[in-house]
């Protein structure tokens, strides 16, 4: 194929992808409006696309770049002159890397973490990848934060298999800061490590201080903190993927390094889980960093901040639907008054070229609808909250989608432990994803598959997912 060809079946292919600019998808990705940032980062990303960030004594250039994104961050973060850190592929991995770091720097038999139940998932698949249990215990039901007398009390319960204690700043589900100060003077007292994960926090909390609003320690300042995340390809709005893993100290962060001279080839030395990375991503997001800078990044989170209390706002004066909490950043969650369901919503807003997540009931916790405000979202929000009123008076009419009282009890009492490949294409053709012979697809209308899934218990949920994942990418 030529090289128009090629880019011609790459537009194609692109058509059918959620926009990344414009300020209309709420979740997934993040848009500054700022064309000339976009440019300079692609720019980067493909200037440095070849570089490999294995050897920093090979490719010094990435080196240098890495210290001087830490440097930028070390003091939006309060930290001090032995605060380092490292550029990660994204808040997975650098949640991936507290949770490793932690549980070598303590061995224990059987280490354990403690975490409130609104963490986020990373630090289930951190408990699943290095065999750290975790301990997940219950937010307060009406504010979602974390419980500090809860948490102090499992920290008792658990001792000295006790590793790493983390909490979020914000929560990804409900867009709200747990009390990091309370927190860190439990694990203080034990000598326990914190992480804080502010991932999608990071880059909007210290301005939104600045700024004057009411944001609560949450950072290095807090005695306590040892270890924090914030992704750059979040709120600094650099490509996809960058995120900033700081430690306290360096002797905090030394578990985290991973060297191997036991066989005959180059002795492997890495910061990271990845070998082999591309110095495109880190390019892109110290170019994008330095060219917004300190005051532009007060100017976006501005926007961003008045458009969130805009869009809260907003979903307050409407009927049928009513927020889940207030939000403490860019992260408002809503859910509704029983007339409708936010599944249909959904569906419905993506119909008027919006995408909003849905997110499943846990617990005593109903579904709800996850919106993640960006800077390029907030002139909009008089638009979306008129998408918003169309759409639930559409899930309103339709009635909240009904799953058949049959089908619950099944899903109920179903151990997908027990089931074969045969019985995961049945299922999955019961739930609308699938023909029952192995063959897959995206449904147009979400809902009744999300209404069937969002009454399935966490594991057979889990398991449907997985086996459609897996027939998708076959």
């Amino acid at each position: 194929m030529s090289t128009d060809d090629l880019l011609r079946r790459l537009e194609q292919l692109r058509a059918h992808d959620l926009p990344t600019h414009g300020g209309r998808t709420l979740a997934y990705v993040y848009d500054s409006g700022l064309a000339d940032a976009d440019e300079l980062g692609k720019h980067a990303l493909a200037m440095y696309a070849s570089t490999n960030g294995l050897d920093p004594t090979a490719f010094p250039s990435l080196l240098a770049m890495e210290k001087e994104l830490v440097a930028f961050a070390r003091p939006l973060f309060h930290g001090t002159a032995d605060t380092v850190g490292t550029v990660t592929s994204g808040g997975t991995e650098s949640i991936l890397l507290a949770v490793q770091t932690a549980r070598d720097a303590h061995p224990v038999a059987a280490p354990v973490m403690i975490v409130p139940t609104t963490i986020h998932a990373a630090f289930a698949k951190a408990a699943h990848y290095f065999g750290v249990e975790r301990v997940a215990v219950d937010v307060d039901p009406v504010t979602r934060r974390a419980d500090p007398v809860a948490m102090a009390a499992a920290m008792d319960t658990y001792g000295e298999r006790v590793v790493l204690v983390a909490a979020s700043a914000p929560s990804y589900a409900h867009g709200v800061v747990d009390p990091i100060e309370a927190i860190a003077a439990e694990t203080s007292a034990r000598g326990l490590r914190l992480h804080v994960d502010a991932c999608i926090g990071g880059w909007v909390l210290p301005w939104a201080e600045r700024l004057g609003h009411d944001v609560a320690p949450w950072d290095f300042r807090v005695p306590g903190v040892t270890s924090l995340s914030a992704d750059l390809h979040k709120y600094a709005y650099t490509p996809k993927g960058v995120s900033l893993l700081l430690h306290a100290t360096p002797g905090l962060r030394r578990p985290q390094f991973f060297a191997s001279a036991d066989w005959p080839g180059y002795t492997m030395l890495n910061a990271t889980m990845q070998s082999t990375k591309s110095g495109g991503p880190l390019a892109a997001a110290w170019a994008v960093v330095h060219l917004i800078g300190d005051d532009g990044y007060l100017d976006l989170v501005r926007t961003t901040l008045d458009g969130t209390a805009a869009l809260a706002s907003g979903i307050a004066e409407q009927q049928h639907v009513r927020l889940v909490t207030r939000p403490d950043a860019s992260l408002v969650t809503l859910e509704t008054d029983g007339s409708c369901d936010v599944f249909t919503i959904s569906d419905e807003m993506l119909a008027r070229g919006w995408f909003v997540q849905p997110q499943m009931s846990f617990r005593d916790m109903p579904a709800s609808l996850h919106l993640t405000v960006s800077a390029a979202t907030a002139p909009a929000v008089p638009e979306f909250l008129t998408a918003l009123a169309e759409s639930v008076d559409a899930a309103v009419a339709a009635g909240p989608v009904a799953v058949d009282e049959g089908l619950r009890e099944a899903a109920a009492s179903i151990d997908p432990a027990a089931l074969d490949d045969d019985a995961f294409d049945g299922l999955l053709a019961l739930a609308g994803l699938g023909s029952g012979t192995g063959e897959v697809g995206v449904p147009t209308q979400m809902a009744p598959v999300n209404a069937l899934l969002d009454v399935a218990p966490p594991a057979l949920r889990e398991a449907l997912l997985i086996a459609f994942l897996d027939r998708l990418s076959r």
